[in-house]
């Protein structure tokens, strides 16, 4: 519920204000420009940390005739008014060191004029100023929801940042920026607000303390130059110094530093009268510094990335708004629920769990089930259902999506007429601690309940992975008697233009069905090991990925035929110099840790095609050891040469192979984890790696026997090593 209010709050406000953010975001783009501009010009205050104001003033006096004033402008600009010996006022820049003049003061362009206007009053004066001032602090409203929604999606601001995973482009983006921009942001928000409370006098008068007050008569006349408070104070200091109008002993120099201010007498250099500069004149002097970036060049380039950002926010913001509005349709059913034997409700935050769901709808459709989907808010009674299907996402720190947030008060309220079978699938990511959190405790809600069944144990579907999902599919299937698939692909991909690769060499099938193919390249796309292989063998265009290992240059895949497999048959049925259409997706979660110190390799079948490749490149020789496992001896003869070849080079360390279908008993490659987690210990506590590839029966397997290791022997989740990218994984 708390997550819930923040959530609207922060949708609501940027919805309120988006047109006004919108031109202050433009406008202060524009006005980031000019103090960066300005800093590019030469002639900012620089190596004078040593010159006092005495020496500075006796430099002007040699040069000019007479001086007005000296100051040192919001651009950090020595700039000086003064009558030439030509009797000419002039006002312009020069070096404090030499008093020579630099350039004319050059007036503001035109454009950062309006600008200026548009951004603080949107040319409607006070009435503008004050609408600019309530959305300066409405955008810190904002900016605190967000700052609080980044932590919970993140699990907390231990983990602020730690990895995002990207579901979607929008989302991914939206939170990535907001860690580094919302900062910037809030400082730039409240000090808007503090200039327009003083603009409208809300907050006290600026009062500057009189902290001394002398009066003068008949004291020796003093050379400028040996003026104490000239002596005593530098030009890094100065703000402005303000010369006598006339010779009459009642004018006097007034001396502004920073923090201070002081009126001297002309002749003798006392000190009349002098004041500090108050805690709100310093407030408001910041709050401008701040809100203009005047006088720095590092401030406005991350003021300018801030408001750039911010058009960014509000685009993401509401495209992910727009994609939860569309998502809450009602889905084009054919049958009521009432109607419906098998009721596939969905809890989603982004919307990609409800695509999952919508396929397993459409497969059941095809085998003539009757099915009804709909949101885990909708729950309801279902006078003819069967089975009932939950898919739910977890957000932040095991809380519920959006679309499952009432779930648990109507599952409690609501009494079905009938037994129901149910099953629960669980889509999250294992970087955060709470993987699944919301699946279990919805598995653990209905499990309590005497009306409902557990037809299979809770599912879970790490990044939103495909192979898992079908994984997933195959076994609900064949509980219940049907023979379920699906044909198309879930998430979306772009076949964009692909690329030519000729076969090198291929080889026959050996005793498991397996065999490998090596392809060269028609071109110099950059690849590694463990990057991905798009095919798409099929007229809509599916696309099927295969592991790459990269081989003296060559792409070498390991591929299981399957008897209806339309990509494993077309290249098992390629011959040498044939050409394959493909394209080659970098996948840079799975390349090989070069920076570790020692690595493991997990991997079952063929899945151990992308590691033969990182081991041949692993020249440097880290510590490597791979885990295999295969249904028998006669399955390590395909790969026997580049394991052979690996280990004479000492670029693999340990070799162990586990064997699932031998004479002996059987052995999978999880079952090797216990038997060595000493080694596995070792790794993990070291910082190095543990990698995985191969099947999701398999990858489920291993998660679960090294999150009861990293549990028991080195008490932290396995989340805690995934989130510090000691695991990698890349499974189908």
């Amino acid at each position: 519920m708390t997550v819930s209010i923040w959530r609207y709050s922060h949708w609501i406000l940027a919805l309120i204000t988006s047109v006004f953010i919108l031109i202050a975001s433009v406008t202060g783009i524009i006005l980031a420009i000019e103090p960066i501009s300005n800093q590019m010009k030469p002639y900012a205050v620089r190596g004078s940390s040593d010159l006092t104001v005495a020496e500075l003033v006796s430099i002007l006096n040699k040069e000019f005739d007479e001086v007005v004033s000296i100051e040192v402008d919001k651009n950090n600009f020595l700039k000086a008014s003064v009558f030439t010996r030509e009797g000419e006022n002039k006002t312009f820049y020069l070096d404090p060191i030499t008093g020579r003049k630099l350039d004319d003061a050059f007036k503001r362009a035109p454009v950062y004029d309006f600008a200026t206007n548009l951004h603080r009053s949107l040319f409607l004066k006070s009435t503008g100023r004050f609408i600019i001032g309530l959305v300066s602090f409405l955008l810190i409203l904002i900016v605190i929801s967000g700052i609080f929604l980044i932590a919970k999606r993140q699990g907390g601001f231990k983990r602020w940042f730690a990895k995002v995973i990207k579901e979607d482009y929008n989302q991914y983006y939206h939170v990535v920026l907001g860690r580094f921009a919302l900062t910037p942001l809030l400082i730039v928000a409240v000090s808007g607000v503090l200039l327009s409370m003083y603009r409208f006098e809300i907050l006290p008068v600026s009062n500057d303390q009189i902290t001394n007050y002398k009066t003068v008569s008949n004291l020796k006349k003093k050379s400028l130059s040996d003026f104490e408070i000239f002596n005593t104070h530098f030009v890094n200091d100065l703000v402005k110094l303000e010369y006598p109008f006339s010779d009459d002993e009642e004018d006097y120099f007034v001396l502004t530093l920073k923090g201070s201010e002081y009126n001297i007498n002309q002749y003798t250099g006392q000190v009349l009268m002098s004041g500090k500069t108050s805690l709100l004149s310093q407030l408001l002097h910041w709050s401008f510094v701040l809100h203009t970036g005047q006088g720095s060049l590092l401030w406005p380039i991350v003021l300018l990335l801030s408001c750039i950002a911010l058009l960014f926010f509000m685009y993401s913001g509401f495209a992910m708004s727009w994609q939860r509005l569309s998502s809450r349709s009602i889905w084009s059913n054919k049958y009521t629920e009432n109607e419906a034997e098998c009721i596939v409700l969905v809890g989603s935050e982004t919307g990609s769990t409800q695509r999952f769901a919508e396929e397993f709808s459409k497969s059941l459709l095809n085998n003539g089930v009757k099915v009804f989907i709909d949101k885990m808010n909708n729950y309801t009674t279902y006078k003819n259902a069967t089975d009932l299907i939950l898919m739910t996402s977890t957000y932040g720190e095991g809380d519920a999506p959006s679309s499952a947030s009432n779930f648990y008060k109507k599952f409690k309220r609501v009494q079905q007429p009938n037994r129901l079978s149910y099953s629960v699938l669980g889509f999250g990511s294992l970087m955060y601690p709470e993987y699944c959190k919301y699946a279990d405790t919805v598995d653990r809600l209905i499990r309590k309940h005497s009306t409902f069944d557990r037809a299979m144990p809770i599912f879970k579907i790490n990044n939103q992975s495909e192979a898992a999902f079908k994984e997933w599919l195959s076994r609900w299937s064949k509980i219940k008697g049907l023979e379920l698939k699906v044909t198309s692909q879930i998430l979306p991909s772009k076949k964009g233009r692909l690329s030519f690769y000729v076969v090198a060499h291929r080889s026959q099938l050996n005793t498991d069905q397996t065999f490998t193919i090596r392809l060269k390249q028609r071109g110099r796309q950059k690849f590694q090991s463990g990057d991905l292989l798009a095919l798409y063998p099929d007229k809509e265009g599916a696309e099927r990925l295969y592991s790459i290992g990269k081989i003296d240059g060559d792409i070498l895949l390991s591929i299981r035929k399957h008897d209806l497999g339309l990509a494993s048959n077309m290249l098992y049925d390629l011959c040498m110099n044939q050409i394959l259409k493909a394209k080659i997706k970098r996948n840079y979660e799975f390349h090989f840790p070069f920076h570790t110190s020692e690595v493991i390799m997990i991997s079952n079948g063929t899945g151990i095609a992308p590691f033969l490749g990182m081991l041949s490149e692993n020249k440097k020789q880290v510590p490597c050891h791979l885990f295999w496992g295969v249904r028998n001896k006669e399955s390590l003869k395909l790969y026997a040469s580049y394991i052979e070849k690996v280990q004479q080079s000492k670029r693999l360390s340990d070799f162990q192979v586990a064997y699932s279908r031998s004479d002996g008993p059987k052995t999978y490659v999880q079952d090797l984890i216990p038997k060595h987690k000493s080694l596995f210990k070792k790794v993990l506590s070291g910082g190095g790696v543990i990698m995985v590839c191969g099947s999701i029966a398999m990858q489920n397997q291993v998660i679960s026997q090294l999150n009861h290791l990293t549990k028991a022997e080195l008490n932290k989740p396995l989340s805690f090593f995934e989130a510090n990218e000691q695991l990698k994984m890349d499974c189908y």
